[in-house]
């Protein structure tokens, strides 16, 4: 990887987004440790192993559970890196969307047009399922506190809409407030780690053998072992979703043409690892297997056998708020995603929703439309879980193909490509289609059957949800998009649009 910082000019925020075409009006508050933090807190290994652990336990068991991490990891390093350097070229709240329409070589309103709908797709399917996690894991916590406390699928989908709502008001107020929370869940993950980790290595009375990660286990149903353990591996992807929360709050970073990549690599790179220790932690303190795969929440069975429930109760209460934390940095890149798709004039109400409120210099509307979609997403749950899942489930594969389409685009554009100061050198295109390639493996994967024998509540409703928002997209975009969305608009010439700036 290469870094190239001798010219100062790349490091002049506002002349780099001058030179993309737009004028500057978002407050630039975001460090480098700030735009790490967004990313870290979305991809939040303690939210996304506490809620996927159980599904590995039946699909591949601690062998996948370990060594699929560490490989999943890896491929999740190369996605990472090759966004990494378009950020650095493109470092704007478009991101995804707009580095496509940038890159593409033709059709660049349609490139762009589909890679920001899966964005926001994904990222509105990820902020309610994040909210979605949390109330299960509120709940689960009453329940032991209180054991005549019943939940219902009516509860949750009320909690659920509270903590959204709630994201949305915090993500109402200044930039500064978010980058302060954004700082503190940071430190509560780590902490939090240090925490769980070491009680679970120090408290239960035993743990298993050293030779019990290579244990293979295939509840899924599926007679076929190998398929079973693949289907595995999507614990960890499930996991890494949301680094490109780096991507988005470009414009609100100072000197993003370094600061956005090394967020992006940072957060996976620390997350890989400290993923890894509480993977293991966990792992080695499971005791009866079939009691604990068989739970509805079997880390928490795990806590509870290993700690007691005085224990297990605070350890849930940092799991908690790992996930409440969680949910606010979705929001908050959502919120951005739309914010610099409404600027291009790509949604309805576009006007609307890319204003700044004068007051907070923050995207308020934006916010609430995220909050109100994200809501939406969750109402079917009222009546049906499965139905829920449907919508939800293309919250990953949406995402990863949005990863996808900018890095094809680069790699397909050859050396006609202009990289930033954060770049990867010689190692671009091996990296970038590593990448590329894992993402098409991944997404298979996501939409294959996950459980046998396949019911109306075991279905994966995954290529039906993702089918559907594509059906929308194409439909929308040869009936009225394409005449009035040509790809990421230039409002003017550098010295044009500086006149603009509103800060």
């Amino acid at each position: 990887m290469s870094e190239r910082t001798t010219n100062p000019a790349t490091l002049d925020d506002d002349a780099t987004l001058h030179a993309m075409g737009y004028p500057r009006k978002l407050t630039r508050r975001f460090k480098a440790f700030d735009n790490f933090a967004i990313s870290f807190t979305i991809i939040n290994i303690l939210s996304g192993i506490f809620s996927s652990f159980g599904f590995g336990m039946n699909a591949g068991g601690p062998r996948i559970l370990v060594f699929g991490w560490i490989g999943v990891c890896v491929m999740v390093l190369c996605i990472g890196a090759a966004m990494a350097e378009v950020a650095s070229a493109y470092p704007t709240s478009g991101a995804l969307y707009f580095s496509a329409g940038k890159l593409a070589k033709r059709h660049k309103g349609a490139w762009s047009w589909y890679t920001g709908w899966l964005n926001f797709v994904g990222q509105i399917g990820g902020t309610a399922a994040t909210g979605y996690a949390a109330a299960t894991f509120v709940q689960a916590f009453i329940a032991l506190q209180w054991t005549s406390y019943t939940p219902t699928t009516h509860q949750t989908v009320l909690i659920t809409a509270l903590i959204i709502v709630v994201q949305g008001l915090a993500n109402t107020y200044t930039v500064q407030l978010v980058a302060v929370l954004n700082r503190i869940s940071v430190w509560w993950l780590l902490i939090g780690l240090v925490v769980i980790v070491s009680t679970l290595i120090v408290m239960p009375d035993q743990h298993r053998s050293a030779s019990f990660v290579t244990h293979f286990v295939n509840n899924t149903g599926f007679t076929d072992g190998l398929y079973g353990g693949l289907l595995g591996l999507l614990v960890t992807s499930w996991t890494f979703t949301g680094f490109d929360g780096s991507f988005h709050m470009s414009e609100e970073t100072v000197q993003a043409t370094v600061n956005a990549p090394r967020g992006i690599i940072r957060s996976i790179g620390y997350s890989a690892i400290t993923g890894l220790i509480l993977m293991l932690a966990l792992v080695y303190s499971i005791g009866d297997y079939a009691k604990v795969a068989g739970s509805s929440a079997p880390p928490v069975q795990i806590l509870i056998d290993g700690l007691g429930m005085g224990w297990a109760k605070a350890m849930l209460l940092v799991v908690i708020g790992a996930m409440l934390f969680c949910g606010l940095a979705n929001l908050t890149s959502n919120t951005r995603q739309i914010f610099a798709f409404s600027r291009d004039g790509a949604m309805p109400g576009s006007r609307l929703w890319h204003s700044v409120s004068p007051r907070t210099r923050t995207p308020v509307k934006a916010v609430w439309l995220a909050v109100a979609c994200s809501v939406v997403l969750v109402v079917p749950g009222w009546w049906s879980h499965t139905a829920f899942t449907a919508i939800v489930s293309v919250n990953v594969v949406g995402l990863f193909l949005a990863y996808a389409v900018p890095v094809f685009l680069r790699l397909r554009l050859g050396d006609e490509f202009q990289p930033g100061p954060w770049n990867l050198g010689r190692w671009s295109r091996p990296v970038g289609w590593l990448a590329v390639v894992w993402i098409l493996l991944s997404s298979v994967l996501f939409m294959l059957p996950q459980a046998s024998p396949i019911t109306v509540d075991s279905f994966n409703y995954a290529p039906i949800a993702l089918a559907a928002v594509l059906v929308v997209a194409t439909v929308w975009w040869f009936a009225t998009a394409r005449r009035r969305f040509q790809g990421p608009v230039s409002y003017g010439r550098p010295d044009e649009v500086a006149a603009m700036d509103l800060i």
